[in-house]
């Protein structure tokens, strides 16, 4: 599958990246309890940020044991706000992924080696309205402590708290640009919603 950024990249915002379309099929469900290890959060300042969004990608995950969504994101970032360790991403209210994000408490963000990239293609540039996507690519689903969803496969997982949600509004661009290149009929689709979440545990493979 040959994309280029343009095609494959649609949406988010800030340390490196975009969101895409995308989700995990409607009957998708965990298949265990990750064996996962938790580790402290200062092993974030171990990666470059740019990188680990902007060229590896990440699942954006949310829902439960019975029924969970992913999409593959290279937009986002993390940092420290309100005197808590954050992640923020991007998320359009027409993604699948956004009624998972809404209805849930918490969201993870997941980030794989090398050998899943067609993987991360797949959950970017499919709608889980479509498609089971871990049927599609081999994911393996599994529950973390909290209940949130990771991925067997991934080598690095973030595993967040919402704290902050809002809608982007066009009065709020101060570069036209960014709006006229990012909001029209080619890649198109609505402002994204933001969402803000606290990083609560890190889990490495």
């Amino acid at each position: 599958m040959n994309l280029n950024r343009r095609e494959f990249v649609e949406g988010s915002v800030a340390v490196a990246g975009m969101v895409i379309a995308g989700g995990a099929f409607a009957v998708s469900s965990a298949e265990g309890v990750t064996k996962m290890k938790k580790v402290d959060l200062a092993v974030l300042a171990k990666e470059d940020a740019f990188k680990l969004i902007g060229s590896e990608w990440m699942l954006v995950c949310a829902g439960n044991n019975d029924k969970f969504n992913m999409m593959t994101a290279s937009w986002g970032g993390f940092g420290w706000l309100w005197n808590k360790p954050v992640v923020f991403t991007f998320i359009r209210p027409e993604r699948y992924t956004h009624e998972f994000l809404e209805r849930e408490a918490r969201f993870t963000l997941s980030f794989f080696k090398d050998e899943w990239k067609d993987a991360l293609k797949f959950c970017g540039s499919k709608s889980g309205r479509d498609f089971d996507k871990c049927k599609e690519t081999g994911l393996k689903g599994v529950a973390l402590e909290s209940g949130a969803i990771g991925f067997e496969q991934s080598r690095l997982t973030l595993d967040c708290r919402k704290l902050f949600k809002a809608p982007m509004s066009e009065a709020n661009f101060i570069d036209k640009d960014v709006l006229a290149k990012w909001y029209n009929a080619n890649p198109g689709g609505l402002l994204h919603d933001v969402y803000i979440g606290e990083i609560e545990t890190v889990y490495v493979a």
